[in-house]
């Protein structure tokens, strides 16, 4: 039997590394896993703790009361400031205060991606002055799973988005309980279902993406992602199993992406970056505004990355063709219907007050400062298609 070497197959998906982040300690999932558990993933019986959250959370529902009872005696404080995209005097107030507290040795972040990435940098910065990080114990209300790595960032006056990666900014403990998603409006929970599906989609042509566990993970949520967006359109917040489903494919979407992976996602992140926090959409918006296209876009790129695409059809619901271009380009269509399926609007960057001008800004922003050339031109055409 002749054996052919791997070295024979470079791109081969058997080829490959994967380093696990060692942050994460532990995943709690299920309704009421919080309320039976948080007082366990304290650190010491003496612990005492901040929850770091936005307002809306903290005026228009009872979570965080709910919360604050839970903690009880360990309970230091709330700050529940903490805005869209976290403004840099959002994050540098929080900071001053948690690290004004030297027997505050944990942070509890409720909420979406904001409050969660605040929170990481919190951590990080309590390592730089005390030697160590707080521990840190994410509860997401949304999908955005910013809980699953670690970076994290702020926005500075000038609408620019700052984000850097360090090992310890990682989540210590992740509660997805689904009954602390009830209060979450269905628009933004369909949204940042969408943002998980950025990532799902986009490790398949990330040149560093492992094969085992995170591409293989991906494509078990995708699958959960398409099935049960829809069921969320028509049962939030009522149907508790369709929403820890949806946990579950967020975390699967990118926490086990792995140390290895470098740089950034791909282009549906880096647009979405571009226009997040400098015009104020959420991440949610832009990953409908911009992955369907960003498929089609990557694919027409290089062959390798329309097989990469290709193998997701089955999840999106489709049989694959063994053209691996015409799938990749189905793939694509079938994420503009599914967005276009969940009514989450307004998709159209006129109805977020952008200016056409812009569009060259955002395409350079975007490409990291490239002014011309193939990719400019495409990107370029992507972001006029959004208007």
């Amino acid at each position: 039997m002749e054996i052919i070497s791997s070295a024979a197959h470079p791109k081969s998906t058997l080829f490959g590394l994967w380093q696990p982040r060692i942050n994460l300690n532990s995943l709690y999932y299920g309704p009421g896993c919080v309320q039976q558990h948080i007082l366990d993933a304290i650190p010491t019986i003496s612990s005492k703790v901040f929850i770091v959250t936005g307002s809306s959370l903290a005026t228009k529902t009872p979570l965080v009361r709910q919360l604050e009872a839970v903690l009880g005696i360990h309970h230091a404080g709330t700050i529940s400031n903490i805005r869209q995209h976290g403004p840099l005097e959002d994050v540098e107030q929080a900071i001053d205060l948690v690290l004004s507290r030297a027997d505050v040795d944990t942070i509890v972040s409720l909420g979406g991606g904001s409050p969660i990435d605040t929170a990481k940098v919190m951590s990080f910065k309590a390592k730089e002055k005390r030697g160590k990080p707080l521990t840190h114990i994410a509860i997401p209300t949304t999908l955005s799973a910013a809980e699953c790595t670690a970076g994290g960032g702020y926005t500075t006056p000038d609408g620019v988005k700052v984000g850097f990666r360090e090992p310890d900014m990682g989540v210590s403990i992740i509660f997805y309980d689904p009954q602390y998603a009830r209060y979450t409006p269905k628009s933004l929970w369909l949204s940042t279902g969408m943002r998980a599906m950025d990532h799902a989609v986009e490790c398949m042509y990330h040149p560093t993406a492992a094969e085992v566990p995170w591409k293989a993970l991906s494509l078990w949520a995708a699958s959960e992602l398409f099935e049960c967006l829809p069921k969320a359109r028509d049962t939030h917040p009522h149907d508790e199993f369709v929403i820890g489903r949806l946990m579950l494919a967020a975390y699967a979407s990118s926490g086990l992406k792995g140390a290895n992976v470098k740089g950034g996602m791909g282009l549906s992140h880096s647009l979405g970056h571009a226009l997040g926090s400098p015009y104020g959409i959420p991440h949610g918006i832009t990953s409908c505004m911009t992955l369907g296209k960003a498929v089609k876009l990557k694919a027409e790129e290089s062959r390798d990355h329309a097989q990469q695409i290709a193998r997701l059809l089955p999840a999106a619901g489709g049989r694959r063709s063994g053209d691996n271009m015409r799938d990749a380009m189905e793939v694509g269509e079938r994420i503009v219907a599914l967005v276009k399926s969940l009514e989450v609007g307004p998709l159209n960057l006129l109805s977020w007050n952008v200016s056409k001008e812009e569009t060259t800004v955002i395409v350079e922003r975007a490409l990291g400062g490239v002014k011309e050339g193939e990719m400019f031109d495409n990107a370029r055409g992507l972001v006029e298609s959004l208007f």
